[in-house]
């Protein structure tokens, strides 16, 4: 039976050559449709692809460089808020380069009656800290009407307290940790167990303490007491700053310098605070100023596009110059 309807239709054919032609002329027209359709449908999902990319760039345009300041939201007496979160180094909120511009706008604002400096950090560089140290003194012998005080969060510790010593008063939470007034070098030393399994380290060097602090090599007692030396002027600048900025506050005794750390509510006790307090009642209760504007410079959108997709080389490169060389850290 199928044989027959083969033939049927072959015969058919046969005997009609136009609708055959017909046919075929349909299924072309009906695949061209279909693959113009199909272009249109990919050309407009492209176009919206494109304009959907350009408004990503566009947002991001104008989050990094068209938001308004805070300075244009300034309309009446305020307290300036300028916030240290973190390890202080440089890159960092904590770096000098960060805070002190954001000190200069607030001090040179009329309409700011003094400014709170919220820190929440373990420490980290002390030539960072002191820096910022520096720039709060001449500020508070320029403006000497513009009160600065700190408010500590979490930490203020090490580096973090060598900034806030420069305040007119601290101020904490009771179960703040406060001081840790000390500094380190630190690093590590592989010679024993490189002579366990029998590597040998080659390194040549023009000048003798050239490979100072390489952790492959023997530590000479020279070179320890030299880095010994270098830590303890550190310390002494650390001490001296400390002295300066708390003044007759401070309850002096044996431990207050040796790298300790104590709650909020001892460093009130022994002068390494003022009192207990916030932003907001520092701002209310000191300042008189309750409504606060906050100063920080923070971090644009371009800058952490930058570091996300450039970082890593610069990262690595760093690593390798500070694996060569350790620095003092106020931590």
């Amino acid at each position: 039976m199928n044989e027959n309807n083969y033939e049927q239709n072959r015969a058919s054919t046969s005997s009609n050559p136009g609708r055959s032609e017909g046919w075929e002329r349909d299924v072309l027209e009906r695949l061209a449709f279909a693959t113009l359709a199909e272009q249109r449908a990919r050309r407009r999902w492209n176009i919206f692809f494109r304009f959907l990319t350009l408004a990503v760039i566009a947002v991001g345009i104008w989050m990094a460089f068209g938001m308004t300041n805070n300075e244009d939201e300034i309309v009446g007496p305020h307290t300036a808020l300028i916030e240290i979160d973190g390890t202080i180094e440089a890159g960092t909120s904590g770096a000098a380069d960060a805070v002190i511009p954001a000190l200069n706008r607030a001090y040179t604002d009329d309409t700011s009656v003094g400014i709170v400096l919220r820190i929440n950090s373990p420490g980290g560089s002390p030539v960072q800290a002191g820096m910022i140290n520096d720039e709060i003194t001449r500020l508070r012998k320029a403006y000497p009407k513009k009160p600065l005080y700190v408010v500590v969060d979490e930490i203020c510790a090490s580096g973090g307290y060598y900034i806030a010593a420069a305040a007119d008063k601290i101020f904490v939470n009771k179960a703040s940790i406060v001081g840790s007034i000390g500094v380190l070098m630190e690093g590590f030393g592989f010679t024993g167990l490189m002579d366990k399994v029998g590597v040998e380290r080659r390194l040549m060097t023009a000048g003798e303490n050239k490979g100072f602090m390489d952790p492959f090599s023997p530590q000479s007692t020279q070179q320890k007491t030299y880095a010994q030396d270098m830590l303890n002027e550190v310390h002494q600048q650390f001490i001296d700053v400390v002295r300066q900025g708390r003044g007759k506050r401070l309850k002096e005794t044996p431990e207050t310098f040796s790298g300790l750390f104590w709650s909020g509510s001892k460093a009130v006790e022994i002068g390494l605070a003022d009192g207990y307090g916030t932003v907001d009642t520092v701002a209310r209760d000191e300042l008189k100023a309750e409504d606060i504007i906050d100063y920080t410079q923070h971090e644009g959108l371009s800058e952490r596009l930058l570091k996300k997709f450039g970082g890593a080389v610069g990262t690595a490169a760093m690593a390798s110059l500070q694996s060569r060389l350790e620095k003092p850290s106020l931590r």
